[in-house]
């Protein structure tokens, strides 16, 4: 037996240190489309962390992007660098473009690769909002990322000049001009022809240790967003980001103009939280922020105050303003757009004023109901008041009290309530024209 147990020990080691490597056939998909943003950099980690719990062959990012924040970008970059994983990076489909941020992203891959009609570069640093800014700031911008550039790209194998020129001069190239001139390793029509050009071909990893690929067989695996990254993703958008602040701030309005409805401010109240969550995660303005604050007073004053419209015009200017400015994007794809500024605005305004003057008028109506509603209401003297007798007002017989002697059958007016009593006096009687 003893000449049987070691083998048969031997034998299940062996089983049991080969079944990971069985394991890592599957590669981890995932698709970062959009700008570059703190959601997409979260996305991308967790990606690379389950690919090196499950020990994946590889990670393939399909990527489609016209830029984003320079923070997200550095953090998804150093990731990549430090993946377990080897990263292939693949800007698909057709048409798609690696612009500004996805030109990084791309040159950090183990792999960098294209479909045919895909374009990328023009990576020169934006100043966050676009604003002019001294020349000697410009240029400590440019040589850091050129710099962060070169860090990596020279470790990669491909051109390194070339690619600092992106960073420098703004260049772009389509999918046959970067293959030739060594920014990317494969053109690929879809994901079967990338896979099938990187069977067999070994990459060196950013530490320097050597990786065979064999994806030929692979097991494509997508790795979703969790419901979390999927909302906030959605709200990362700057023009969803206003309209939920928009529409959270108008129920928290109606909620203040009608105390105890409780529904608008819930949803109010929701809708704020998720958009401050997601601006936190923004460059924003505070300026823009105070705007939209002074709009809020501007449709307040409005409802209280005849200005014939110029305090709701200077409501929707300010909102549409504080809109537009709001965040901070380097790109025109993380502002928030003229239409969408306007179209929240515009109707906004006219909903808000009119909620503040209806709870204006409200409150300056006399009080029609209790005993408040009984002042100031005419009725009928059912008997003698001398000074004491019975009136009927609002449908009821009451005792009364008058002022002066009032005869059964004459109109009286209320003028006070004192418990069950009331305090009347004689109506004015109505002048009469005599006829012609």
């Amino acid at each position: 037996m003893k000449r049987f147990a070691i083998p048969l020990i031997l034998l299940f080691a062996a089983l049991a240190f080969a079944a990971p490597a069985g394991h890592a056939q599957g590669v981890v998909k995932i698709t970062v489309e959009g700008p570059i943003h703190p959601i997409a950099e979260e996305y991308l980690a967790r990606a690379l962390d389950h690919a090196a719990k499950t020990n994946a062959a590889a990670v393939l990012v399909v990527l489609r992007t016209p830029g984003g924040l320079v923070t997200s970008t550095r953090g998804m970059v150093e990731k990549i660098l430090a993946s377990k994983a080897p990263v292939i990076v693949y800007v698909a489909p057709s048409g798609a473009q690696a612009a500004s941020a996805g030109f990084f992203l791309l040159q950090a891959a183990d792999v960098a690769a294209m479909s045919p009609g895909s374009n990328t570069g023009a990576a020169h640093p934006v100043t966050v909002g676009g604003d002019k800014i001294d020349e000697v700031m410009k240029g400590k911008m440019v040589n850091d990322a050129a710099a962060f550039m070169r860090s990596y790209v020279s470790k990669r194998g491909r051109n390194t000049e070339l690619a600092e020129s992106a960073v420098r001069e703004s260049k772009s190239w389509t999918d046959q001009e970067a293959l030739k001139q060594n920014l990317i390793d494969v053109v690929a029509n879809d994901e079967h022809d990338l896979f099938r050009q990187l069977e067999g071909r070994e990459v060196t990893r950013f530490n320097g240790e050597k990786a065979r690929l064999s994806l030929a067989n692979a097991e494509v695996t997508p790795y979703p967003m969790s419901l979390k990254q999927q909302i906030l993703g959605w709200l990362m958008d700057p023009n969803i980001s206003f309209l939920v602040l928009a529409i959270g701030a108008l129920a928290l309005y109606a909620e203040f103009n009608n105390p105890g409805a409780i529904i608008p401010g819930v949803v109010g109240l929701i809708f704020i939280l998720l958009a401050a969550f997601a601006l936190n995660l923004l460059p924003i303005r505070f300026a823009a922020v105070t705007l939209i604050l002074v709009a809020f007073l501007l449709f307040g004053l409005e409802a209280k105050f005849t200005s014939h419209g110029v305090l709701g015009i200077g409501g929707v200017v300010a909102l549409t303003l504080g809109g537009l400015l709001l965040v901070d994007g380097p790109i025109p794809e993380m502002r928030v757009k003229l239409w969408t500024a306007l179209a929240v605005s515009v109707p906004f305004g006219l909903i808000s004023v009119f909620l503040m003057s209806i709870a204006i008028r409200a409150r300056r109506n006399k009080v029609t109901t209790g005993e408040q509603g009984m002042i100031g209401e005419i009725g009928v003297a059912r008997t003698e008041l001398a000074p004491a007798g019975k009136v009927f007002v609002h449908g009821e017989v009451w005792d009364a009290h008058a002022t002066s002697n009032i005869r059964a059958g004459e109109s009286v007016r209320v003028r006070q309530v004192n418990g069950l009593r009331l305090e009347v006096e004689p109506a004015e009687r109505q002048q009469t024209l005599p006829a012609s």
